[in-house]
């Protein structure tokens, strides 16, 4: 039986309290759709690629660990944050490992949230210091990307982490998405 979102919710806020039976119970609640994450992530990468799915989950299952101090607001902000962490963890990976220039082009066509291939470690790394750039001056359309591009959340819960309505949403994707399509184009032509 699937937990309901305010049982998450709920064990959430018990483990940001303290509480180490909470994240007992909620381990292998989120453990599924942390797994879910992590393949959509990995079916991005390039074939033959050294990490694992199982592994991505682990990893980011230790560094969400570490952090102490966090309050999770509740389970949309947890998968936003865990959807980061991986992000983070993948950007890592391919920057400590020689990239093979194929070609000039980045090829990220951002239609589709759940459907974009990212397939080489240099369209990764691009991928991830454009999102750096748009951070710079809306940080609000970078983290919308983040959470749907990498994230998978919908529409909604993007809406409910970042405390806007959705059509804010899905405004600031598309134009997010236009700005990172010019963004990594100039970048694959040479400009």
């Amino acid at each position: 039986m699937e937990p309901k979102p305010h049982e998450i919710t709920e064990l959430l806020r018990s483990w940001s309290d303290g509480d180490q039976t909470a994240f007992e119970t909620l381990a292998p609640l989120v453990h599924q759709e942390l797994h879910r994450l992590a393949h959509a992530y990995m079916n991005r990468e390039r074939a033959g690629h050294t990490l694992q799915t199982t592994a991505l989950v682990n990893e980011a299952y230790l560094r969400l660990i570490e952090w102490k101090d966090v309050r999770w607001q509740n389970r949309a902000h947890f998968f936003a944050m865990s959807a980061m962490m991986m992000r983070r963890i993948l950007v890592d990976f391919a920057r400590s490992h020689p990239l093979r220039k194929q070609d000039g082009a980045f090829q990220l066509p951002l239609a589709d949230a759940a459907a974009v291939p990212v397939r080489r470690d240099a369209d990764l790394i691009a991928l991830d210091e454009a999102l750096s750039e748009l951070a710079k001056f809306d940080e609000r359309k970078s983290r919308i990307v983040e959470m749907r591009f990498f994230g998978g959340l919908t529409v909604e819960e993007t809406a409910e982490v970042l405390g806007v309505a959705p059509i804010t949403v899905m405004r600031e994707w598309r134009n997010a998405k236009a700005w990172l399509y010019r963004e990594l184009t100039s970048k694959g032509d040479g400009g």
